[in-house]
């Protein structure tokens, strides 16, 4: 594993020299988790809903749910807290599968993150959403609507769920700007819409973590993304709205040509400029969704794995060195479930190499890269 400086240096040329690979027998070591809580910090990752025994990226397949329990402390749902799984109608809240999730975290000692009470992206609410009829007072039953989802399960989970992402994804990325859906449309105002989705959250569970979500990146070509993130937080406390703490989602990647230590060095100082913003407004940060695409990489499977354990292990080293920050959640364990797989497939048809093992269930570059960054990160109070 080289040291930031080699990569800062210019060391890592993406579709260079494979690196030399680290010894990864990490099944006697400790896991991720471990490595965390000695620095007052909680490692965890999302977990998705299957039958008993189904291959899938799920606590009920016992070979991805022992990576869970090896390495995680905390867990978030990969689908099943959304509207389209929470709500196949405007009447009725089907709870049953996330209800599983949470039973198998606490039979384990694990907390949960809850992820999440309005995605406010219309291509994810439930179609009949997007359809419904507000009728002649549309601000009061878009009120009324929003009300009842966010109660209805700050009620149920309130006392059980240590994070709420209350609002994910309402900044449109290209131009900083709210978006527009057939609730806020409603509402006639976003801000207030979403205003309201955390002072209920607030009211119904008083005791868990409010958080906004969203997946602005360190790459370069987010800073509108960036810009409205920082305005809608600076709002939310001009306003008096109870959020603690923004999720970085951290879904990162790399962009071909150069070495990573150019991507990293043009791109760590806005990067620091944002976190640094968002901090002095007194936000916590939590990472919700960490993993590393890698579409732009070759095929050879060391190569990858060098290039994306240092990619890796200079954004964490910048993350950790936040004491703002305390969670961090990888979204998935496994490259055979990784969710990049469908949405951004290689050309090749490999897997995307993504996260911390690899689809024979063994750690990779990866893993050792976020025990590093565990091991050399200050301690939190």
């Amino acid at each position: 594993m080289m040291k930031r400086r080699e990569i800062l240096a210019g060391a890592a040329a993406l579709g260079g020299a494979a690196l030399a690979s680290p010894a990864l027998a990490m099944q006697a070591a400790a896991g991720l988790n471990d490595a965390a809580k000695a620095k007052g910090m909680r490692f965890g990752a999302c977990t998705a809903w299957s039958a008993a025994g189904a291959d899938s990226g799920s606590f009920a397949n016992p070979a991805y749910a022992a990576l869970l329990e090896r390495d995680c402390g905390i867990l978030v749902a990969e689908n099943e807290m959304k509207w389209q799984a929470l709500r196949p109608d405007a009447k009725t809240f089907t709870v049953e599968r996330f209800a599983d999730m949470l039973d198998f975290a606490e039979a384990r000692g694990m907390a949960m993150r809850g992820h999440t009470l309005l995605w406010h992206k219309t291509q994810y609410f439930p179609k009949w959403l997007n359809e419904y009829d507000f009728g002649p007072t549309p601000a009061r039953e878009a009120e009324r609507i929003l009300t009842q989802h966010v109660k209805t399960v700050c009620k149920l989970y309130g006392e059980r769920v240590m994070s709420f992402d209350a609002v994910n994804e309402t900044v449109d990325e290209k131009t900083g700007a709210q978006r527009q859906s057939s609730l806020s449309k409603a509402y006639g105002s976003a801000d207030a819409m979403v205003d309201h989705a955390f002072h209920v959250a607030r009211q119904y569970a008083p005791k868990a973590e409010l958080v906004y979500n969203d997946y602005m990146s360190w790459e370069s070509g987010n800073e509108a993304h960036r810009a409205g993130v920082l305005k809608l937080l600076e709002g939310f406390r001009t306003r008096g709205v109870p959020c603690d703490a923004l999720g970085v989602q951290s879904h990162i990647g790399l962009s071909p040509g150069g070495t990573v230590g150019a991507l990293v060095s043009k791109q760590e100082k806005p990067w620091r400029e944002f976190l640094d913003a968002v901090v002095a407004m007194g936000y916590k940060l939590v990472v919700t969704e960490f993993d590393v695409n890698d579409r732009a990489l070759p095929t050879d499977p060391d190569i990858r794995d060098g290039i994306i354990a240092n990619y890796a292990g200079a954004y964490l080293e910048i993350m950790f060195s936040y004491p703002q920050l305390k969670d961090v959640l990888a979204w998935g364990m496994c490259d055979k479930y990784g969710w990049l797989n469908g949405f951004r497939p290689r050309a090749d048809k490999t897997h995307q190499r993504a996260t911390p093992y690899g689809a024979d269930f063994k750690p990779k570059a990866l893993y050792r890269a976020i025990r590093d960054a565990f091991d050399a990160a200050p301690v939190r109070s």
